[in-house]
């Protein structure tokens, strides 16, 4: 056995992560959280479009729900995960220990953590986010969940009739201007990056008066507070802008899971892990939720799909408790 032991392990402490802790809290299960305190919305001072919380520090939710989820008992430690594994030989189940540690034969897994130590559970569920690798402009990185954004639904209010510009980086991008064109009528694109445009989708966007630059993007300029103002672009034209919005190439934070072969699925952003309507992979035991299956997912479909994750593991762990019993029953 495993020196350490708890019944669930929850990778990642953000809204999904946090919100599947709490479920299981309540439902009395152990649970540990492991966070490396680097949620994806820790680059932007306000959350909105979240009922309840609009124009909250993202911060300041964790901190609601890290106190809410303790107070159902959950254990929440900041430490990074380099795997989940099966179990070797060594480390099987014997079947003792009570309810929160498996049955002879029951699935189990191995959480092996950056500072060393191996945990047993149950079950774990990964909620540990994506990446968002930026395009490589000068300047865009450092306004990042400032001047830069990526969500006009999170942040098109903010700067609704303003001077608001397209870095469009994929096809996906059109949809970003379609949407964008919502908050303002004055809106620049810069397609660069997008290749050529169909003559349908040029007869479109000039319809609805935007602002169309072939030239590649060369630098995001900033003023000397800090603020966003303009785009210089290759040709040495400075086109002053108020927002920017973009997207980057978006990498699931899965790589503890790797060596459990988890089936994927391609989505518009990618290959995430494949997941059922509550989160679980195609492993018995293992859950996914939140940006690092849905990366287009705000925060509020992360806690609740943290939430049905965590009701999804309570529920496999109570039939396995049950048949456990019933094993045990005609045993004696």
């Amino acid at each position: 056995m495993t020196a350490e032991w708890i019944e669930t392990i929850i990778i990642g402490g953000g809204a999904a992560g946090l919100s599947a802790a709490q479920s299981l809290g309540r439902a009395r299960r152990g649970v540990l959280v492991l966070d490396t305190g680097t949620p994806r919305n820790r680059f932007a001072d306000r959350m909105h479009n979240v009922l309840g919380h609009d124009g909250i520090d993202p911060g300041d939710l964790l901190e609601i729900g890290r106190r809410e989820a303790a107070g159902y008992g959950v254990r929440i430690e900041e430490v990074g995960v380099r795997a989940v594994r099966e179990p070797r030989t060594d480390e099987a189940s014997d079947g003792a220990g009570g309810p929160d540690r498996p049955g002879a034969g029951e699935t189990r897994l191995v959480v092996e953590l950056e500072d060393g130590r191996s945990i047993g559970t149950r079950a774990v569920i990964l909620a540990s986010g994506v990446t968002d690798v930026l395009p490589e402009v000068p300047g865009l990185v450092e306004q990042w969940g400032r001047g830069v954004a990526h969500c006009p639904y999170c942040h098109g209010w903010e700067v609704r009739g303003e001077r608001i510009a397209v870095l469009a980086t994929s096809p996906m991008s059109l949809h970003q201007v379609q949407l964008l064109r919502q908050w303002t009528d004055e809106l620049t694109v810069f397609t660069a990056d997008i290749g050529e445009l169909s003559e349908p989708v040029l007869a479109e966007l000039r319809a609805r008066s935007i602002h169309l630059v072939d030239s590649p993007a060369a630098e995001v300029v900033s003023d000397e507070d800090g603020v966003l103002r303009s785009v210089r672009t290759a040709d040495g034209q400075m086109h002053l802008i108020d927002a920017l919005f973009t997207f980057g190439v978006v990498r699931p934070n899965d790589e503890p899971l790797a060596g459990l072969a988890l089936d994927r699925a391609d989505a518009p952003f990618g290959s995430f892990l494949a997941v059922n309507p509550l989160g679980q992979t195609s492993h018995p035991r293992v859950w996914a939720a939140g940006n690092v299956t849905n990366p287009s997912g705000a925060v509020p479909l992360a806690v609740a799909a943290g939430s049905m994750a965590g009701a999804g593991v309570n529920l496999a762990l109570a039939e396995a408790d049950f048949a456990r019993a019933a094993e045990t029953a005609v045993l004696r």
